[in-house]
């Protein structure tokens, strides 16, 4: 691995999690999403039945040959009570609250191919949604809210300016520029790439909004060094994807997709990141290791690479921590385009991820690398994309998923 290892003062301020090898058992035979969007009055339960709906119809399934279902158990979702409700179904399903977005994206896969091989189900369906531009007039819902209900951070952390989550990566982009000469310019060649992706994606929230980087530069600081365009869009709109055994995978219309492997990464100080012992890495620097040596990958296979991008700092750091690039030199590679989907570099985050797609936590990124290694990606597809990598976050932990075509 090209060096994207880091360990901080303390030597010693994260770990993996002990993950039971499931390379090749299980398929992806569906992904849906809903549409995305600004404030549209619909509620995230009906952004993801949307979404389950457009992935049963993907795999040519029916409602009642879903036995699985995995969802967030936090907030509102998607579980066989509402299910069985919409759909007009009754029969047994396995229950999960260990899916939905963010990191769980990119672990539901192990926990289904659990499920499967212990004859739990045969086809499960993770979803995941949110309706937070809609709820943002009310002031609930999103990732601010639940900080500031946080005891140790309206106690620690708040009074002392430490909020909200643009605060907490503008510091952190800071220090990296500090430990690392980073520059705003490098920061905005992130923004800029993820844009321009976006602008060749049917659905993205930010097609029609091109972005350059004297136009990045010229933006107003909200947090310096941020940029608006350096933060996620805040959007309603979901994802789901449908996992069956890997020999069933192949009864399906559209090429088998297997998970090839997962990895799991925790940081020590939990959520509170003031006090992680790397300030500058993500705990991706021991879920990526885990996850590429279940698959036997290394960076240098990945053709197609998602991250969960909050701030743009966030995907530097993961690039780095995934071993894309030596820890540090993240500004540099991310610079002259080497990010877009036809760039001849690493194309990442090729639909334009949280920054310009839709801020719907990761559930997309799975998504969108699905229909990269089919060959779906209309007017942003990577040519010959075989193998495909999501990097989830939440800040007290990373994930790992390494698909492959088969």
């Amino acid at each position: 691995m090209a060096g994207g290892r880091a360990t901080g003062d303390d030597g010693d301020w994260g770990h993996a999690a002990d993950l039971e090898d499931v390379s090749g058992r299980i398929g992806v035979v569906g992904v849906g999403e809903s549409d995305h969007s600004k404030a549209s009055g619909r509620t995230a339960t009906e952004c993801a039945l949307s979404a389950i709906e457009r992935a049963l119809e993907d795999a040519g399934l029916e409602p009642g040959q879903i036995d699985g279902i995995m969802f967030l158990r936090h907030g509102e979702h998607v579980d066989a009570a509402a299910f069985h409700a919409h759909f007009g179904t009754s029969h047994d399903i396995w229950e999960s609250g260990e899916g939905g977005g963010m990191r769980w994206a990119a672990t539901a896969p192990h926990a289904a191919a659990r499920a499967i091989a212990a004859g739990r189900a045969k086809y499960v369906v993770n979803s995941f949604a949110v309706a937070w531009a809609t709820q943002r007039g009310e002031m609930t819902g999103g990732p601010g809210q639940s900080h500031a209900h946080e005891h140790f951070k309206q106690n620690a952390e708040v009074p002392f300016g430490w909020f909200p989550q643009p605060v907490y990566f503008a510091t952190i982009a800071r220090r990296h520029m500090h430990e690392f000469g980073t520059t705003q310019e490098q920061l905005g060649e992130i923004a800029v790439a993820l844009r321009y992706n976006a602008n060749h994606t049917a659905g993205a929230v930010m097609r029609d909004r091109p972005l350059g980087l004297e136009e990045y530069l010229a933006s107003p600081p909200i947090a310096d060094p941020f940029r608006k365009e350096d933060c996620c869009l805040i959007s309603d709109g979901g994802g789901a994807q449908i996992f069956a055994p890997l020999e069933r995978a192949a009864d399906h219309p559209k090429p088998v997709v297997e998970v090839a492997g997962v990895g799991l990464g925790r940081s020590h100080a939990g959520a509170y990141w003031s006090q992680q012992g790397a300030f500058t890495s993500t705990p991706q620097v021991f879920a990526a290791p885990a996850g590429f040596a279940m698959a036997g990958i290394g960076p240098d296979d990945v053709d197609v690479l998602t991250a969960y991008d909050p701030f743009t700092i966030v995907s530097l750091m993961q690039i780095e921590d995934m071993g894309f690039c030596e820890k540090g030199a993240g500004g540099e590679f991310v610079s002259g385009g080497h990010l877009r989907f036809d760039g001849g570099g690493l194309p990442y985050n090729t639909h334009g991820g949280l920054l310009s797609h839709a801020y719907v936590l990761g559930i997309a990124h799975v998504v969108e690398l699905v229909r990269q290694l089919r060959g779906e990606a209309e007017g942003h597809q990577v040519k010959d994309a075989r193998v495909g990598v999501y990097g989830g976050y939440t800040g007290s932990e990373a994930s790992t998923l390494v698909l492959r075509r088969r």
